[in-house]
């Protein structure tokens, strides 16, 4: 492996570092990386390739490295986007057979634009579930992104993010930006064994995304470490500093649920999960546990009234799911989102008065410490029964979806993390949620956490 290659495999801020230390610049690096896309382009991870846009990009990175005057942590650094991003010069398909041969867009989207004011480079878009809406991140229409942790089976690279998971995982990219409703960035981070960080609704500017929910739709970086993660938060949100630091290991406590978490798990999901919990007490960590009735209510509010999701789904694709375009959906899509069309006024009503109350009850469950679980209680499963009955699919994606999705009812910020691999070697990954706003309190432990939980965890290359 060359020095260059052995250098695009560290982390962004390693990346980073080697560019300030002279040991190679933004161009070759993205060169590189665009060399790699180009040879896994069977794989289904990138939809579009901004080729000239990235080598620009990275050629004037490389200018001011020269001369001392990088503009942010991140300069020169490359990332990719998931495909209901505007980045200028490409189609915004979200994923849709229906929006394939769309209008490139003229403008970046704000924290598109605000990453690029930080000198970060563009290398292109990332495949995703069409309409950012299902957890397994299946594509019937420009096929599913590789999961690159099982090499003989097929295996679901989580959804709806999936190209954003893929291409951290395979070194693609060192940063990929997806988004979060239900679970979309800290899912394909679980089945892809890397970290990834769900921000606080409102956080991170969407204007111009393409909507799921606009009630849920959160912005967030998937990557190789938890102070990718951080950087990656600040240039999105156009800051010039962050006030995540790593927090003392005596200052951080967990509440772990005894309920719904663990039910139907995995056996080394639970393996794993178990040992993080135990390495980190070890460590001063304090480790509470008991039930979160909060979880409980919140399932039995969705079988009998459905999900806000699938409401802002259906009122935001009406139009296409009740026309002749509806066929062309990806009947599963199709399917969820009919479910919003189902439901009743009072169902919604219902669903954001209980939530409301929801929120606080968490909180004050919780009393200062953050809620620990794992982030799937299974390991990415394999394509093929999922594409061969529907029944499988759907039973599989609710129990992918289950933990992540709890707390984005909740209106809680997360960070995956990977923890482990299973008798297969698949990742297994740790989930640490806070109460909204609480983004720098959550990320300063998972900073520290990380250490301890991702130590025994070996991931590609």
């Amino acid at each position: 492996m060359s020095k260059v290659e052995t250098i695009a495999n560290r982390t962004a801020a390693g990346i980073a570092l080697a560019y300030r230390e002279g040991e190679v610049g933004p161009v070759a690096l993205t060169e590189c990386l665009l060399s790699r896309i180009a040879e896994a382009k069977s794989d289904n991870i990138f939809l579009a390739v901004c080729a000239d846009r990235a080598l620009s990009e990275a050629r004037a990175a490389e200018t001011r490295y020269r001369e001392g005057r990088p503009m942010s942590p991140l300069d020169g650094v490359p990332f990719a986007w998931k495909d209901i991003f505007d980045v200028a010069g490409t189609p915004t398909t979200a994923g849709s057979i229906l929006l394939k041969d769309a209008p490139p867009k003229t403008t970046d989207m704000p924290c598109v634009a605000n990453a690029v004011a930080a000198g970060t480079v563009t290398l292109g878009k990332l495949n995703l579930t069409e309409f950012a809406y299902s957890g397994l991140g299946l594509n019937p229409h420009f096929g599913t992104a590789f999961n690159p942790n099982d090499r003989k089976t097929p295996r679901s690279p989580g959804g709806s993010s999936s190209g954003s998971g893929a291409a951290v995982a395979a070194r693609l990219t060192p940063i990929a930006i997806g988004s979060d409703t239900g679970g979309s960035v800290r899912i394909p981070s679980s089945y892809n064994g890397v970290v990834g960080f769900k921000t606080s609704t409102g956080r991170i500017d969407k204007t111009g995304i393409a909507p799921l929910s606009r009630s849920l739709d959160t912005i967030g970086p998937l990557a190789h470490s938890v102070e990718d993660c951080v950087l990656a938060d600040m240039v999105l949100r156009g800051a010039l500093t962050t006030a995540a630091r790593r927090a003392n290991l005596s200052s951080v406590r967990l509440f772990v649920p005894t309920n719904v978490v663990l039910d139907e798990a995995d056996a080394a999901v639970v393996e794993n999960f178990e040992r993080s919990l135990r390495a980190l007490e070890a460590k001063g960590i304090e480790v509470r546990r008991g039930d979160f009735a909060p979880l409980t209510a919140i399932l039995e509010m969705t079988e009998k009234h459905g999900t806000l999701i699938a409401a802002d789904a259906y009122t935001e694709y009406h139009d296409i799911a009740d026309g002749e375009d509806g066929k062309l959906i990806d009947r599963r899509v199709l399917f969820r989102m009919l479910g919003g069309k189902r439901m009743s006024a009072r169902d919604v009503l219902t669903i954001q008065r209980r939530r409301a109350e929801l929120i606080p009850q968490a909180a004050a469950r919780l009393e200062g410490a953050l809620l620990a679980m794992p982030t799937t209680p299974i390991t990415a499963p394999a394509i093929a029964p999922l594409e061969a009955d529907d029944e499988v699919f759907f039973k599989t994606n609710a129990r992918t979806l289950r933990n992540a999705s709890l707390a984005n009812v909740l209106d809680m910020c997360g960070v995956a993390l990977p923890n482990g691999r299973d008798g297969n070697g698949l990742p297994t990954s740790f989930l640490l949620s806070a109460p909204w706003g609480e983004d720098e309190r959550l990320l300063s432990a998972a900073l520290a956490v990380e250490r301890i939980v991702c130590e025994p965890f070996k991931p590609l290359v």
